[in-house]
């Protein structure tokens, strides 16, 4: 027979095959002879009291022969010259999990990215750490992947009402992803690891029949009575299609704009802006396990915090355990910081947004730009980051406690953001109605946990690109935008997504339509 059983062992435990075969038996009341083998179906980590830890969920084998996982891999077929064709805007995790779908019933995608691939990517990024220069169409939010490759690689989504996470899971793991990130309760891949998978997903859709076109920006959508019939790059090429999806990501302001010029209809979103902070990852492990010094079998920890001030959700935001801060600006003159982990997460900084909800009230003093009010609060506010850092993409910088009391740091401690920062006072540089809710704010998470509120604890501004600041509308059920039939707003950028898995499932989702619609012609 087969069961599923839970178990709690400790962390020595917990990577032990005899040992976890042994208790399994003990919690079935057989021998452990009778256990044949085991799936592991879910590992978390437990650290409610002093001792921590694993809870493992497992699928066990019992008298009967044991099975290998099943795989959960799709099928990509090779393309017929007959096949609909569909383009695609963004080479993000939307984009390409909607490629692939299409791929799988016929349909050929061809995917326009206004970046460059992972690998010449690198370069640019190298020179935006390194010499404060910023291309505006290769750098951490544009590029092939998307702002995900060069951000961590978080998998962790609650968002399992939009679509299957575990077939996404399993995507990841055909393409290289280690098979952990099925069962753990946070799965991560890495930065150091995730632009191989991409490579990977490209090189299948190319093999299938499909276009990868890089640094084509697209620079109009074209229309024809209310109906999509293709799109022009800045290259002057041009790519015809009766299905378009719309992936560019959440930073993509030259696409809400052509959106707007061309009296398409798109709505201000509330978004999220603040800060990032920085810790001692020792700090965070010591506060979050209880122990002087974390042990070698459990991971660099997390935490996740929320507090209501002042009616605003004050929340953190993409926590990066033995991580680092890298510049995320997309343009000349403004300042974006966001966070990302290595595979191992073994850097000695743990960093998180925190970040205050934003909504149409704080945009008010840009009504004038109607839908894009959010867009250009947002911009004035990195605007006023660069200069607060003094430019070179040096970043203005405070520590917390500094910052609650409203003293201008004399020293700032020891910071993993590379193009350096200097020490400003962060209510010149966050909106009031961002500052006076995270004063707050880190006063009760100190209160949460323990040595968070310190001194060592390092804020660096700005934290802006929480998510897209537009939303571009899409019916319920054809998932097209409601005036011009055809042109399908997918992922993050569009207000759907916010995250890796949670783009990929909407990419999923917008490219079932597609097909579901082509079935029906």
């Amino acid at each position: 027979m087969t069961t599923q059983i839970s178990l709690k062992v400790l962390p020595a435990e917990a990577f032990s095959a005899h040992i976890i075969t042994s208790q399994a038996a003990a919690a079935l009341g057989v021998k452990p002879a009778a256990i044949t083998g085991y799936h592991l179906l879910k590992r978390s980590i437990d650290a409610r009291s002093r001792q921590v830890y694993y809870v493992l969920t497992l699928k066990v084998f019992v008298n009967e022969p044991f099975r290998e996982r099943e795989k959960m891999f799709p099928h990509y077929q090779e393309l017929g010259p007959a096949a609909p064709v569909a383009v695609i805007i963004g080479a993000g995790p939307a984009g390409l999990f909607a490629a692939l779908r299409l791929i799988e019933q016929g349909i050929k995608p061809i995917v326009l990215e206004r970046g460059k691939d992972v690998r010449a990517r690198r370069r640019d990024l190298a020179a935006l750490n390194k010499t404060g220069i910023v291309n505006p169409d290769s750098n951490y939010c544009f590029g092939e992947g998307g702002a995900g490759t060069y951000s961590d690689g978080k998998l962790y989504t609650r968002s399992n009402k939009r679509g299957d996470i575990t077939r996404i899971l399993n995507i990841f793991v055909h393409f290289g992803a280690e098979e952990k990130i099925l069962y753990d309760a946070h799965p991560h891949i890495g930065t150091n690891k995730l632009p191989h998978i991409i490579t990977a997903m490209r090189e299948q859709i190319e093999a299938s029949g499909g276009e990868v076109h890089f640094e084509q920006k697209v620079t109009d959508i074209l229309i024809h009575d209310a109906v999509v019939t293709g799109v022009q790059t800045a290259t002057g090429a041009q790519f015809n299609a009766a299905h378009i999806i719309l992936a560019t990501g959440h930073s993509a302001r030259d696409i809400f704009e052509l959106l707007h010029h061309k009296q398409i209809l798109i709505e201000a979103k509330p978004f999220a802006l603040g800060v990032r902070v920085e810790h001692p990852q020792e700090l965070i492990d010591s506060a979050q396990y209880h122990c002087a010094v974390r042990g070698e079998y459990l991971p660099p920890a997390s935490y996740s915090l929320v507090e209501q001030v002042e009616g605003r959700g004050v929340f953190s935001f993409c926590m990066c355990p033995g991580g680092i801060i890298a510049p995320a600006a997309t343009d000349p003159g403004e300042l974006v910081v966001n966070g990302w982990s290595p595979s191992r997460r073994n850097n000695p900084y743990a960093n998180s947004g925190m970040v205050v909800t934003v909504d149409e009230a704080d945009f008010t003093p840009f009504a004038d730009h109607g839908p894009l009010a959010g867009m250009y609060f947002q911009k004035a506010v990195e605007q006023q980051a660069f200069f607060a850092g003094g430019g070179n993409f040096v970043a203005p910088a405070q520590r917390m406690t500094d910052f609650v009391k409203g003293k201008v740091s004399a020293t700032l401690p020891d910071c993993s953001y590379v193009p350096g920062i200097k020490s400003a006072d962060m209510k010149k540089v966050l909106p009031a109605v961002v500052h006076t809710r995270l004063a707050q704010a880190f006063k009760a998470f100190g209160r949460k946990m323990k040595g968070y509120y310190t001194e060592n604890a390092l804020l660096v501004a700005t934290e802006s690109r929480t998510s897209s600041p537009v939303r571009v509308p899409r019916d319920d059920k054809s998932l097209m935008h409601p005036q011009i039939t055809g042109l399908y707003p997918c992922g993050e950028g569009a207000g759907y997504a916010g995250g890796i898995v949670s783009a990929a499932m909407d990419g999923e989702r917008v490219a079932q339509a597609i097909i579901e619609k082509c079935n029906r012609q």
